[in-house]
């Protein structure tokens, strides 16, 4: 991240160590930035040279705040996100269900001086980017505010990119968005790769890119991540809401996502006697393989409705999805059989904000109708054995994909060759494991073999709390399922 930017961050995190005190959490303090951000920003296109009309209504914008100060500020901020909040496209979208959580006005009106003393419309799109994934960043790196499940490591996201290289003219879609970073990196990867001419950089800014998430905060910071990046017109690409629940009917040429982890979908009912239960949630849905309350297969066969033909998948996956019977089997055999499951990348523990995930990326394209099964050989790239990371200390970085990127071949992947960590599996080989499993590894663990060489006590610590969490995990759905059974 250039200085600039860098600085600018650390100024307005720094200030968020001041509003912690008044009991605003890292997630409320970005998402009172992103209101006031916007708002400065639509001011300074009214202005020279851009002099534009403002979308925001006269009464709610920018110079009304900075006029104000102490319990009139505080009186009209609450009025300004209240009637931004009903407003028609991305305005509605980025102040829907918005409220003022700085009860200070004294405090209130210093962020607001803090954001006015810069002018972001004269910054480059890259840096004003760069400064609001660097403030969801820190906002994710917060263990309590649980931000960090909608923020996938942005090396992870970049090195996927590379292999599936979008090309100009592509739909992209990500069901699960979280704060935008499939869709940034993809962009990103289209505008540094290609010459656009003029039409192509208009579909790249308008057609391109579409998501959606259930978590109405994070559809807020998506769309402004994405509105600060040059993405996107006066409606919003992205929209709140449960992707499982239906087709949505459009079809795209890529779909790269990290559906949020946790097994089941719940819906909360509450009986005569007023005593709250969770149930789980069944989507049935015709278009999908197999009925099941598990949220990633379920996911996973949302992605392949999602796919045009010879349409490309990226998606991240538990282990279990990989390796439970039932429903998990019969998806596993449909899709073998109805696209081209090329590849699979185990990932190492330790990437993710989220504890204890074991998790891999299986990419995959969606073929026509035939009889003759699409998959013929499925290439397992382990990046988990013997790896170890942690989210502080030893960071995963883009660096350390660069051996899968060499060995997915994303230029003509059928010239690819077998190396110590990358083996091929043909489809007469994966038909026949138990379960049609496809958690398949070869690589000894070193820490299991040599009992003086023991990993440092942190690394064993932290695997064993992580298999702890997992088989914990495990035991919970085995319950709710005897429950379910015995309903």
């Amino acid at each position: 991240m250039p200085n600039e930017s860098a600085a600018i961050v650390q100024r307005l995190w720094n200030y968020c160590h001041v509003l912690r005190d008044d009991g605003v959490s890292y997630g409320d303090y970005v998402e009172q930035l992103t209101y006031l951000l916007f708002l400065k920003m639509a001011d300074e296109q009214t202005k020279p040279p851009f002099n534009k009309p403002s979308t925001i209504p006269k009464d709610f914008a920018w110079p009304n705040l900075l006029s104000k100060d102490g319990d009139k500020l505080e009186t009209h901020y609450r009025r300004t996100l209240e009637a931004l909040g009903v407003e028609p496209g991305m305005l509605g979208v980025i102040f829907r269900k918005s409220q003022n959580k700085i009860q200070d006005p004294a405090k209130l009106k210093r962020l607001i001086e803090l954001i006015n003393a810069e002018t972001w419309m004269g910054m480059d799109i890259d840096v004003k980017g760069e400064i609001y994934e660097g403030l969801l960043q820190k906002n994710a790196e917060d263990v309590k505010s649980g931000a960090g499940q909608y923020f996938t490591p942005r090396p992870l996201i970049k090195a996927m990119v590379e292999v599936i290289q979008p090309q100009p003219g592509m739909t992209i879609y990500d069901p699960a968005c979280g704060t935008g970073g499939f869709l940034l990196a993809a962009h990103d990867y289209i505008a540094k790769n290609y010459p656009l001419d003029v039409e192509q950089k208009k579909f790249l800014k308008f057609n391109t890119f579409k998501g959606k998430d259930i978590v109405d905060n994070v559809v807020r910071l998506c769309v402004m991540n994405l509105y600060l990046h040059g993405i996107g017109g006066n409606e919003s690409p992205i929209e709140a809401g449960d992707a499982l629940i239906s087709d949505p009917g459009e079809r795209f040429d890529l779909v790269m996502t990290n559906p949020p982890f946790g097994k089941k979908s719940s819906i909360t009912i509450v009986n005569n006697g007023g005593k709250a239960a969770h149930e789980p949630l069944i989507y049935e849905r015709q278009d999908f393989w197999a009925t099941t309350s598990n949220k990633q297969l379920n996911f996973l066969q949302h992605v392949k409705t999602l796919l045009k033909i010879n349409g490309k998948a990226g998606i991240v996956v538990p282990d279990n999805v990989l390796f439970e019977g039932g429903a998990g089997e019969t998806i596993r055999k449909k899709l073998l059989a109805e696209c081209d499951v090329h590849t699979l990348l185990r990932l190492p523990t330790g990437v993710f904000y989220a504890q204890g995930v074991k998790a891999n990326v299986l990419f995959f394209d969606r073929k026509p109708a035939r009889e003759k099964p699409w998959t013929e050989k499925l290439w397992v790239y382990d990046l988990r054995t013997n790896m170890h990371f942690t989210l502080k200390t030893n960071p995963l970085r883009f660096e350390d994909l660069q051996d899968f990127i060499q060995c997915h071949h994303p230029g003509n992947r059928f010239t690819r060759r077998q190396t110590e960590r990358f083996k091929a599996f043909a489809y007469a080989e994966l038909i026949q494991r138990d379960k049609v499993s496809l958690d398949i590894f070869w690589l000894k663990d070193e820490s299991l073999e040599d009992s003086e060489n023991l990993p440092p006590p942190d690394l064993l610590a932290r695997d064993i709390t992580e298999n702890l969490e997992s088989a914990l995990e495990q035991f919970s759905t085995i319950c709710a399922d005897l429950g379910e059974n015995h309903l």
